[in-house]
């Protein structure tokens, strides 16, 4: 039987998988210190193609947020709160939990995150 974290989880990718289905649109990313744990989710709203991304909030956590029920569930509750009709979701982990420019140089690598260095960001996208 599926944790209550699997079937949160499922049901976020369920809505990538409807595909497009108008706007907003809310984005949902992991990124971890390598390709298996999920320690910073990312969420964005996007109102309209025009606007662009208006709204971001992020989770951070261990081992893996992709199995912690509190924070899917308001994760499903934030895309519910900006009436998403649209998600787009990477389909595993998009890279290092930690943000150029702030956590490291600006066209440097993270020195922590040895894992991604040299490593390709291509993920597939879910929907």
């Amino acid at each position: 039987m599926p944790t209550r974290a699997q079937t949160l989880l499922s049901r976020i990718e369920d809505k990538a998988r409807r595909g497009n289905r108008g706007d907003p649109v809310g984005t949902v990313a992991f990124y971890g210190p390598d390709d298996q744990h999920a320690s910073k989710l990312v969420v964005g709203i996007s109102p309209s193609l025009e606007e662009g991304v208006a709204e971001t909030r992020t989770w951070r956590g261990e081992p893996d947020l992709r199995e912690d029920a509190g924070v899917l569930g308001e994760v499903l509750a934030f895309l519910s709160h900006h009436n998403v009709k649209s998600v787009v979701m990477t389909d595993g982990i998009y890279g290092c939990p930690h943000e150029e420019g702030i956590d490291y140089p600006e066209g440097g690598v993270c020195e922590t995150c040895k894992f991604w260095q040299g490593r390709s960001r291509d993920v597939p996208v879910i929907g």
